[in-house]
């Protein structure tokens, strides 16, 4: 049986007076979803009344020690020596997910219609008909609870020093193959998802919840959104909020049995090509539970392509505009397409349960152990020291190895850890990897030496004016890098053979969530590439990518200016600190950040620096032109002739628009300190957020340490 069903859906402390006890308590029966998936689908069914129990422990402080990981690979030798050899299940490379017809949304149609958006009966604020932009691709994502594999390797059972240990309900320390950790995933997978989108063809996806079945009967663990809610988030989206995953638009999130229609534009920020954006991924955003439910395994990558500029297809010749940067497009018929050599790594680094670690943090536990749990995933929220695991994956996977071709490669890098940063060099090595247990990351490159350079051609903002030529590069919690990395030679000019290997190597240190160290040695193997045989390469990264738009810094210093104190301390007092003083520009090459005001509590809530989001409302008059939509997204998903649909709500007028688009978030090579210190000197006075104002964070990247519930 599910191991949660005995405590029913439990309500903790926390959350009861996040609410509001009275009214959660008094309001119980409407706690109960209607399953609303559609009629031919397999329907949810209906959900538990969820019973509020206070855990006896649940509050105070978190025990903040970290389990010792199973060590993969690891076996003892005859003369009673940890050894261990990873670096054999192969990289996976998610294909594009394949859309779905109007149809498979049954008796709930998707549409601009009132009370279309979503079973909460919310309607969409603006339509791609409003922008004069062909009708939605549309794309079905459920939400299941199922089983991940993090190796096919057997694991030893190692203590904190690295030695051998016997684990919970064993006799042995012999290796032995892990359990399955249980996930929640975007369509049962971890990482979830990939949709390959474009820019000027819409995307609707419709999120489904069946986190209350468990078909499996899998052990739930202790971490997640006890009521198994969520809220679906693309990270620097140009979105509405009530597609956004605002946890402001939708306080409760979406509960077992309950969907919504997220709809992505693939509009680019006032319309202007300079904002558009190359690599998003959309993940939980449910206040209060963010980080458990990414940890968990809601992530999904959302590679977005410029038809322009970068359409995928480095071999397509005939667009004069093309950069032709590495990518081989197959168009699948239906409006998804998949790009060879051009491919997404997700990095996200995990613990597994050692069955005697306690268990205890400011959602639940009582400082209890789980057995039970041994080689599972483990997870507790450590407001103080953030949460860093000592395995690290990528696209799911400890270890892997990818097999390449004598050519270039376009990697889209995304840091879906909860507070691990990474700095990234290539690196050969004579002896390879070294075991090294007990040590995070358990394999060190004692020998390695940098063999290879990267090219970055892109951030989370999108491509770069030029392409930047790097020896190495960080990548912090929610990022995005994209790196071109030619496998034909090496940076001394001698050329590769077949059989090469050459590693992605992390040289940042992070024993916890705070302050990382590149000066230790630290280098622990991530991800190994082995060249072979040579491949055709039409590609070519060109010394001109993209325009950055302009920044105006005459008007800067007559702006309002906001900055913050952050200080250590706890209680709440500290944290209704006054704001003080002001960010000033010097010139245009220099940006002087005076940092003063609000400190934040010890308990960890984190507020961007410019306190209100710039936005700019998406006007029908700065439309693309589309010349009407291809038959094949008409048959797909969209409006059909004879279709009586309800007219929806007007846009009301925005109070606040903007006179310019904002800025792209993006890398400035020039003088990279001044846009990162600009982002927050443009506040908007008076903004307000409303249902009908189009959030726009395609303006700044969000930086994101989810080991925070929410930021």
């Amino acid at each position: 049986m599910d191991k949660n069903k005995k405590y029913g859906l439990r309500i903790n402390r926390r959350d009861l007076l996040k609410w509001g006890g009275a009214v959660l308590v008094g309001s119980g029966a409407n706690l109960t979803p209607r399953p609303v998936f559609s009629d031919d689908t397999q329907t949810a069914p209906p959900c538990e009344v969820p019973e509020v129990v206070f855990e006896p422990c649940s509050g105070g402080d978190a025990i903040e020690v970290y389990p010792t990981s199973p060590l993969i690979g690891g076996y003892v030798d005859g003369a009673g020596v940890v050894r261990g050899s990873v670096f054999t299940d192969p990289l996976i490379v998610p294909p594009a997910l394949r859309p779905v017809p109007i149809s498979a949304f049954g008796s709930n149609p998707a549409g601009p219609a009132i009370g279309w958006q979503s079973s909460l009966g919310t309607t969409h604020q603006i339509w791609t008909s409003d922008l004069r932009l062909p009708d939605p691709i549309c794309y079905r994502i459920q939400l299941l609870v199922r089983q991940h594999y993090f190796t096919s390797l057997k694991a030893l059972p190692i203590d904190a020093t690295g030695n051998p240990t016997i684990p919970p309900r064993s006799t042995n320390w012999n290796p032995r193959y892990l359990p399955g950790s249980t996930i929640y995933g975007f369509n049962g997978t971890f990482p979830g998802p990939m949709i390959n989108a474009l820019y000027g063809y819409p995307v609707l996806v419709r999120f489904e919840n069946h986190l209350n079945e468990n078909p499996f009967n899998l052990d739930r663990n202790d971490f997640g959104d006890p009521l198994y809610r969520f809220l679906t988030h693309l990270h620097n989206g140009h979105t509405a909020p009530e597609s956004d995953g605002n946890p402001h638009a939708t306080p409760t999130g979406f509960r077992p049995g309950q969907y919504t229609d997220n709809l992505y534009l693939n509009y680019p920020a006032g319309n202007d090509d300079r904002e558009k954006q190359a690599f998003l991924w959309f993940h939980d955003h449910y206040e209060g539970h963010t980080g458990a439910n990414v940890y968990k395994g809601l992530v999904g990558l959302y590679p977005i392509y410029d038809p322009k500029l970068d359409p995928g297809n480095e071999n397509d010749t005939s667009n004069p505009y093309n950069l032709r940067l590495p990518g081989v497009r197959t168009d699948n018929g239906d409006g998804s397409f998949d790009v060879a050599y051009d491919i997404p790594l997700a990095f996200y680094d995990c613990r597994l349960d050692d069955g005697v670690t306690q268990h205890k943090d400011f959602h639940n536990g009582c400082g209890e152990t789980h057995p039970e749990w041994w080689g599972q995933t483990y997870f507790r929220h450590f407001p103080d020291h953030g949460f860093v695991g000592d395995i690290f994956t990528v696209n799911g996977k400890a270890y892997p190895v990818l097999e390449v071709k004598r050519r270039k490669y376009r990697f889209r890098l995304l840091d879906a850890s909860i507070a691990r940063a990474y700095k990234f060099v290539l690196m050969s090595s004579t002896g390879g990897p070294k075991v090294a247990p007990g040590v995070q990351g358990q394999y060190q490159l004692p020998d390695g030496q940098q063999s290879m350079r990267f090219t970055q051609i892109a951030s989370e903002g999108g491509l770069l004016p030029f392409p930047i030529v790097r020896d190495s590069f960080e990548l912090w919690p929610s990022r995005r890098k994209e790196v071109v990395i030619d496998f034909t030679r090496y940076m001394d000019g001698s050329p590769t053979t077949k059989g090469d290997e050459v590693y992605l190597v992390d040289i940042l240190e992070m024993p916890d969530g705070r302050k990382p160290d590149d000066s230790s040695g630290y280098r622990v193997p991530v991800l190994k590439f082995v060249i072979g045989d040579l491949a055709a390469d039409n590609s070519r990264v060109p010394d001109k990518l993209r325009d950055l738009p302009p920044i105006d810094f005459t008007t800067i210093d007559s702006l309002p200016h906001k900055s913050f104190e952050l200080q250590r301390g706890g209680g709440l007092d500290n944290f209704f600190a006054d704001p003080v003083s002001r960010i000033r520009v010097v010139d245009q090459r220099q940006a002087v950040q005076r940092v003063h005001a609000a400190r934040v509590p010890a308990a960890g809530k984190t507020r961007s620096v410019d306190g209100q989001e710039r936005r700019r409302r998406l006007d029908p008059s700065d439309a693309l032109p589309s010349g009407g939509a291809p038959d094949h997204q008409k048959e797909w998903c969209g409006h059909h002739s004879g279709q009586a649909v309800r007219p929806r709500r007007r846009l009301r007028q925005g109070r606040h628009d903007l006179a310019r688009p904002g800025r792209r978030g993006r890398d400035l090579p020039e003088f990279p300190n001044v846009h990162r210190q600009l982002r927050g000197a443009l506040p908007q006075p008076g903004a307000r957020r409303s249902l009908d104002d189009v959030r726009l964070e395609a303006r700044r990247p969000e930086r994101h340490n989810l080991a925070v519930d929410n930021p």
